[in-house]
């Protein structure tokens, strides 16, 4: 069962994780800025106050994170969450280029890392297929800048408005908004307004992974 103070530690780690305070958090989720406030938490008369599922769910979104990743937070702090014998926070995942992506020999047929020219990179997590690619040029601005990392996740379940990494079977490696996907095509929006969407062939895609979290 989990209690009061525990859904706001939640909320309150999802913010930190993002280098957001909880008023910037709800900012970004498009809440009043003072909904997490502390002093919202409860009532004149000392009731508590619990933050709506509909609030949740638009921090997720906002944030790019899985409801795994609120319950891990509801569990322990996320720098620190237990993985079998060691902590998460000494995890490695394998950290690419972006433009080093759409070379041949960094991916095997399923889109997971192998070979070698991975670089390492910390993260709290111990999922298999996730793994980080460092952003390169301006092509994705305003969301994401020259040298931001995004942590992305091979396998995931992919949802209309997530956020994706696509690679094509040419190469071609690209971070867009996944808008509708069809047994013929997939629909995507570009991440920078100057440059425009794409309608893709799924014939023509070699692997799609859902990003997961970025080092904004």
């Amino acid at each position: 069962m989990f209690s009061h103070d525990k859904i706001w530690e939640a909320i309150d780690q999802l913010a930190a994780r993002h280098d957001l305070t909880p008023s910037g958090l709800a900012r970004k989720a498009g809440l009043d800025p003072t909904s997490f406030n502390k002093s919202k938490r409860s009532s004149a008369d000392g009731r508590q106050r619990w933050p709506s599922t509909e609030s949740i769910h638009k921090v997720l979104e906002a944030t790019g994170s899985t409801i795994e990743d609120f319950m891990t937070a509801l569990k322990g702090p996320l720098s620190a969450v237990s993985g079998g014998a060691s902590s998460a926070r000494n995890a490695t995942i394998p950290l690419l280029g972006f433009a080093q992506a759409g070379a041949g020999g960094f991916f095997d047929d399923g889109g997971f890392p192998v070979g070698q020219g991975w670089d390492m990179v910390e993260f709290p997590t111990q999922k298999a297929g996730v793994y980080a690619l460092e952003v390169q040029g301006e092509s994705m601005m305003p969301l994401y800048r020259d040298g931001d990392v995004i942590i992305v996740e091979r396998g995931a379940q992919l949802r209309r408005n997530d956020r994706i990494v696509l690679r094509t079977r040419e190469g071609e490696v690209m971070a867009k908004v996944l808008i509708r996907q069809t047994p013929k095509s997939i629909e995507l929006l570009s991440l920078n307004p100057e440059h425009p969407g794409r309608s893709i062939d799924i014939g023509d895609v070699d692997w799609i992974a859902r990003i997961i979290w970025a080092s904004q």
